[in-house]
């Protein structure tokens, strides 16, 4: 088969072993009987009261959410994960699991929507109750009990019984009226379901996080005050008996932790490179697991602004912008003339660059925000995005590359997620713009072309997540280092 020269096969490879390693921590999967039960506000709650108590958390959320697990990190100082049930294999989410639980006290998961949604009617798959099960977490239950009282315990026997695999510690009632509420709640429960009703929480509006169109306000937006942390730790130690919990909670079975560890260091054919990563807020989702990813593969990460850093970071082998709200900053964007001047120059140049939605529109001649006012970005790909007040695309998605790219090589399958509120216009075809992407949805059915490629970049609406094709990452690792070489070599 041809291949690009742009993408050889090269030597610049590594070898890897595994590291097994048995750990034991409690955990608790933070679970609603539907979306807005309460479930973020809640999980922090307990994070925050967890790390009152000293303990080490390590922060989880299932699905391909972003904004959820930056909230996370606020509240617990540890990077949190996605887990996900589409995206990523069973080996890979438990290894995972484990690897990121691995020297916590406690592993709290984060659940998405309700407890058992996943694609269908039909099946588990998807849902926040197969993630239970394949990491052998014990799930609380959240439930809104505003304007309830009996009915509740139907509520929650239908949820215990609905699946009798699945382990329950508890049931939590949020947005409680009165101590005499949940005295009902409470009488309800008693006799008709066996797991113990853990507490109620009041309303509170001072720690309830604000939405907008791609989901609740990010951490940077929002900041997640010291203050409100210490309300939500407030909230959990006031209304939940925290040591009955940890009583009930059973020590996780130990599960083998895989660590790609290198035989040897970086030699003179296999030289660290350095990626530069747009980091700020409007640059702000990215899955940890592809930075860590890269960095296994012989990347040092460095992190930059493209809202106030004047310059590119000195010395770099490649750029990846991930998604956020450039929209919302792109008037600042588009003032950092020479920041943008230095990526386009870079493209040109050969530098391999990767961005993915927000990323991908940074990348673009312009932003048409819904006011009709045009931002111009750094013009690396000669097409323009548009912002609609609706949504344009949501969903899984299954990439399968139709040409070589910097990463992977033609028939090479990545998985990932799609949201977002703009579009392309025009046509992106022509101006040497190749389209590399055959694109299908979850049920496998295709959808229209995407992924763009000019030169060595590279740019698509989809979230890839780099833990679906491990070796996604080296091949970007490997393309950084081929233009490494080729960039020392024009400066001899």
């Amino acid at each position: 088969m041809h291949r690009n020269d742009a993408y050889p096969e090269t030597k610049f490879r590594r070898t890897w072993f595994l590291a097994f390693k048995e750990v034991a921590i409690k955990g608790v999967v933070i679970a609603g009987t539907r979306s807005g039960s309460g479930k973020t506000t809640i999980t922090m709650g307990f994070m925050a009261a967890f790390r009152r108590r000293g303990l080490t958390v390590a922060p989880f959320k299932v699905g391909p959410d972003f904004i959820d697990p930056g909230h996370h990190t606020r509240v617990t100082g540890a990077i949190s994960r996605n887990l996900d049930g589409w995206m990523l294999s069973r080996v890979y989410n438990t290894a995972a699991f484990a690897r990121a639980a691995d020297g916590a006290d406690i592993a709290v998961i984060e659940g998405v929507m309700g407890l058992y949604d996943g694609y269908d009617g039909r099946s588990e798959a998807g849902s926040t109750a197969q993630m239970a099960k394949w990491t052998g977490v014990p799930v609380i239950l959240i439930v809104d009990a505003k304007s309830m009282a009996r009915s509740a315990a139907a509520l929650v026997h239908g949820f215990e019984s609905f699946d009798p695999e699945l382990d329950f510690a508890g049931v939590v009632f949020n947005n409680i009226g009165s101590p005499r509420h949940l005295a009902y709640l409470r009488e309800a429960l008693d006799g008709r379901v066996k797991m113990p009703c853990l507490g109620g929480i009041p309303r509170d509006d001072a720690v309830a996080i604000p939405e907008r169109h791609l989901g609740l306000v990010t951490r940077e937006e929002h900041g997640t005050s010291s203050e409100t942390v210490r309300r939500l730790a407030d909230l959990i130690e006031g209304h939940i008996d925290l040591d009955a919990l940890w009583r009930r909670l059973p020590d996780l079975p130990g599960i083998a932790v895989t660590r790609p560890t290198p035989i040897s260091g970086p030699t003179a054919d296999m030289p660290i490179v350095r990626i530069g990563v747009a980091v700020d807020k409007a640059f702000c989702f990215y899955y940890q697991d592809n930075l860590d990813l890269l960095a296994a593969r012989g990347a040092e990460i460095v992190s930059f602004s493209p809202i106030s850093d004047p310059a590119l970071p000195d010395a770099l082998d490649g750029l990846y912008f991930g998604g956020g709200y450039p929209e919302l900053f792109a008037d600042r964007l588009a003032e950092n003339r020479t920041l943008c001047r230095q990526v386009r120059e870079a493209s040109a140049a050969g530098m391999p660059i990767y961005g993915e939605c927000g990323g991908f529109m940074y990348l673009g001649r312009e932003i048409h925000d819904m006011e009709g006012r045009s931002h111009l970005m750094t013009g690396c790909f000669p097409f323009a995005t548009r912002m609609y007040d609706r949504l344009r695309s949501l969903g899984y998605r299954e990439v399968t590359l139709t040409a070589d790219t910097v990463l992977g090589q033609a028939g090479a399958t990545l998985r990932g997620h799609e949201f977002h509120y703009s579009d392309l216009e025009p046509s992106p075809e022509g101006d040497g713009v190749q389209t590399v992407y055959g694109l299908s949805d979850r049920l496998g059915r295709p959808r229209s072309g995407e992924g763009f490629q000019i030169q060595r970049t590279l740019g698509s609406y989809v979230h890839l997540h780099f833990g679906s094709r491990p070796e996604a990452a080296g091949s970007f690792v490997d393309a950084c280092r081929i233009y490494r070489h080729e960039r020392n070599r024009s400066t001899r």
